[in-house]
């Protein structure tokens, strides 16, 4: 079961910007991710190798201060607020919460839940 001292030191890590880094720092090598109710992707080089792509595919990918965090034994829950901008400079928010399961200091298993429809308007500038 992670500490809250571990689970901040993640949220900072992510909220710096460095996405990669806090999963390959974070997640177990048998670690999966799911969106919605997709299939996961398994694997800490499968998550790796789909994060840098997501982050190649924007301009620009911002993470505001989670809203709130709560971690009751080996499950953390954290809602996220991420702003990215295209390639042609639209601007989206992207506002998820991400459930996990930890396994000491390390993600084994993070489902996101969002509105994909949220990826569909540009927030006003």
């Amino acid at each position: 079961m992670p500490t809250r001292q571990v689970v901040n030191q993640f949220i900072a890590l992510v909220e710096s910007g460095a996405h990669v880094e806090a999963i390959e720092q974070f997640y177990a090598p048998d670690a999966s991710m799911q969106e919605n109710s997709h299939p996961p992707r398994s694997g800490l080089a499968n998550l790796v190798a789909h994060e840098r792509a997501a982050l190649a595919a924007v301009r620009e990918m911002r993470t505001l201060p989670a809203q709130s965090v709560l971690v009751d034994g080996d499950l953390v829950v954290i809602q996220w607020i991420f702003e990215y901008v295209t390639a042609d400079g639209r601007t989206f928010r992207m506002e998820e919460l991400a459930h996990q399961r930890w396994r000491g200091d390390k993600i084994v298993q993070e489902r996101f839940f969002y509105d994909p429809a949220q990826g569909k308007t540009p927030v006003a500038d």
